[in-house]
């Protein structure tokens, strides 16, 4: 029996705001007499909204109105209502995060797209977003190798390792077509840190002086090499760690980078270069492009053929962002959906013993008590090794004795665990605390601390939720 969720994706980034809907069928893989096997068969993209420039109020603020009058619009031409969609994703991406209204953007966006739409910010998920939008992870599936996918922005360039289909590392510098704007031939903004790279090589650059062409070029050379460093394809020099974003680190030595795709607005100028105005976008998008195409170090590994450039990320937004939880869950049904939830993760060396594990939940859950009055939480596990009866009991006496805040909160107990085994440990819980407290218990979910978790309403039957993980931290 399959059932249809639709979902929305719609990205504010730092040179471009664009939206897609999209169709996702949900299946039960199980057959009439076995226990449901729900997974989510079938994306695909129903709807591409143009793609504007994002609408910005000054150099630090984005245009809240106008984004959502674009948001309306889109939403009105497509035919879908609000209520129409089931899931999805609000990102705002690249230097517009840096903005000092991108979370207030963000709220108004979410509340105004759908119950269950979530809103999200951070350059690991844009990593992984805009690769998976790309197609990087089923390529490095398919080809049986490692591809890095590069998502080249207005303001950075998010990179995303697979090896055969595995993420094995994100990283984000900030290298983009736009952090340098050219007008009627002059160059009216320059990013610091791109400015400080010009110097440092010779290139004479300030705001108001003629946009050359080669000399701009030569330093998108340079920034072309950055991106083959962060890859390994050339010897890191000492300017390169200052270039990732918030502070941030390379992707993994190893395994060693065999093939590339691209994805971004840049991505088009480095597969199919178009001869005219190299300023014609008012950056320097075009010889960035360009300078990565003709680079040699890009010549030493495979170029693959992205399947979408520029609206990588928002596909991956509209189509990725979803999971669905085992079918062997606890909930309570009144109390779904529930957004941002922040999650308090026990470390699996902390799960080997039960009273380690209460005592890392008891210790985490003061990071939870804003001027002393508990939020809510999602306590997660691995579970891993605790199928029987008896270690499933002691499993929900420890979670109960180190979450007792949680329990003695107004608000539902939340479990989120791996191992097949949320039905149960539901269900133990729930008879420990004599039904009093509203449980939800779902499991086929791994996260990580410092991740947000979305759980829906009941999908395929009451058998299934929909999940979102996300982070919720801007850049600065």
């Amino acid at each position: 029996m399959q059932e249809i969720v639709r979902s929305v994706g719609i990205d504010i980034g730092t040179s471009t705001t664009q939206l897609v809907f999209s169709r996702l069928v949900v299946e039960n893989l199980a057959g009439n007499y076995a226990v449901p096997r729900v997974s989510i068969v079938e994306k695909e993209v129903i709807y591409r909204s143009k793609i504007y420039f994002t609408p910005l109020r000054s150099a630090t603020e984005i245009d809240t109105e106008k984004v959502k009058e674009i948001v309306r619009g889109e939403y009105a031409a497509a035919g879908i209502r609000p209520e129409d969609l089931q899931t999805g994703a609000v990102i705002i991406t690249g230097d517009t995060a840096r903005k000092q209204n991108a979370n207030q953007v963000l709220e108004a966006l979410s509340d105004m797209a759908g119950d269950f739409v979530v809103a999200t910010a951070g350059p690991d998920l844009e990593s992984v977003l805009s690769a998976r939008g790309a197609g990087a992870d089923v390529i490095s599936e398919e080809h049986r190798t490692t591809v890095a996918n590069i998502d080249i922005g207005g303001g950075t360039s998010n990179i995303a390792l697979y090896e055969k289909g595995i993420l094995r590392g994100v990283s984000c510098l900030d290298i983009g077509g736009r952090l340098i704007k050219v007008e009627q031939g002059k160059i009216t903004w320059i990013f610091p840190k791109i400015h400080a790279l010009a110097q440092k090589h010779g290139l004479a650059l300030e705001v108001g002086d003629p946009a050359q062409e080669q000399k701009l070029y030569d330093l998108c050379t340079i920034m072309a090499g950055h991106l083959a460093q962060a890859l390994g394809l050339l010897p890191k020099d000492e300017d390169h760690a200052g270039l990732y974003t918030n502070n941030g680190s390379p992707i993994p030595t190893e395994p060693a980078v065999r093939g590339v795709t691209f994805s971004g607005g840049v991505a088009d100028c480095v597969y199919d270069p178009e001869p005219g105005d190299v300023f014609r976008y008012g950056d320097i998008g075009v010889l960035l492009g360009r300078a990565i195409r003709n680079h040699a170090a890009f010549q030493t590994v495979e170029l693959f053929r992205s399947v979408e450039t520029i609206r990588a990320t928002v596909v991956g937004a509209g189509t990725h962002t979803t999971e669905v939880s085992g079918s062997t869950i606890t909930y309570e049904k009144d109390r779904l959906p529930i957004k941002n939830i922040p999650i308090l993760r026990v470390a699996e060396d902390d799960e080997t013993q039960l009273d380690t594990l209460a005592a890392s939940i008891r210790t985490q859950m003061a990071m939870y008590r804003p001027e002393g009055v508990t939020e809510q939480v999602a306590i997660a596990i691995s579970g891993a090794g605790r199928t029987s009866f008896q270690a499933v009991q002691q499993l929900a006496d420890a979670i109960l004795d180190g979450g007792r805040e949680a329990v003695e909160s107004s608000h539902p107990l939340i479990v989120v665990v791996e191992n097949d085994i949320g039905k149960v440990l539901g269900n133990a819980m729930k008879v420990k605390l004599e039904h009093k407290k509203d449980v939800i218990c779902i499991d086929g979910i791994r996260t990580r601390s410092g991740d947000y978790i979305d759980i829906g309403a009941p999908i395929a039957g009451g058998h299934v939720v929909p999940v979102v993980i996300k982070t919720l931290i801007f850049n600065s």
